[in-house]
């Protein structure tokens, strides 16, 4: 054989083993890309499917909450709810607001600063959910009527500061947002569900004094009787 001819024999060899390779590769890529696509998928309805639990558990909603819930014993204690006529605990978190992030243990806010006006506190599952943007924006709408009444509304919820500062500019949210990432503070005002690692959705009234005057354990965000039950309590402490 000449030389000539074993060259030809040998490119046409690699142009083989080559096309292999590609072919190979390219199979390997289609793979992971489909791999990928179907646990994106997988994860985004999970995560949807979550959402609508907590949301369903939140508000009271059975069809939210399917039966499938966890029924045992929750491993981390929750206080029970503080009620009406007694201390409301006291905290202090981070929080934002349209125009600023205040994260330094000095700037952070404490129920008992408030002390002189009455507090609107309204726990509530996650930023940027239909039912919590429903909520937040209703009690944007009504801040000037709850503050002629001397209140100031407060929303905590388990997102970071930043999540809430964007939320707030969204909405043109008058009110600040607490940050409670451990959910410490829902928890000792009986406002965390466990199985869902979300907070529920309550609302506690407390007054100039720092003592509570009304609680929705099941407080609903469309739901306009809530709201004026709320008012009417409110009315009260004028």
């Amino acid at each position: 054989m000449s030389s000539r001819t074993h060259s030809l024999v040998e490119v046409s060899k690699m142009r083989v083993f080559v096309t292999t390779i590609a072919t190979v590769f390219a199979a390997t890529l289609v793979l992971v890309a489909a791999v990928a696509v179907v646990a994106q998928t997988q994860s985004a309805d999970g995560a949807r499917a979550s959402e609508k639990k907590a949301e369903g558990a939140a508000t009271g909603d059975k069809s939210g909450a399917s039966a499938d819930a966890p029924k045992a014993t929750m491993a981390a204690a929750v206080a029970a709810a503080p009620k009406v006529g007694e201390a409301a605990p006291d905290f202090k978190l981070p929080y934002a607001t349209q125009e600023k992030l205040f994260m330094k243990p000095e700037e952070q806010m404490s129920l008992a600063s408030l002390r002189g006006k009455n507090v609107i506190l309204a726990f509530y599952p996650a930023d940027w959910s239909g039912g919590c943007t429903t909520e937040v924006c209703t009690f944007r709408d009504t801040f000037m009527e709850f503050g002629k009444l001397n209140a100031m509304v407060l929303g905590i919820s388990g997102d970071y500061v930043f999540s809430h500062q964007e939320w707030a500019k969204h909405h043109k949210l008058p009110f600040p947002l607490l940050s409670d990432h451990d959910h410490r503070v829902a928890k000792a005002y009986d406002s965390y569900m466990e199985q869902y690692g979300f907070n529920k959705r309550t609302v506690y009234l407390i007054d100039k004094d720092g003592v509570v005057r009304y609680v929705n354990l099941a407080f609903k965000a469309g739901d306009k009787k809530d709201y004026d039950a709320l008012r009417a309590e409110l009315e009260k402490l004028k």
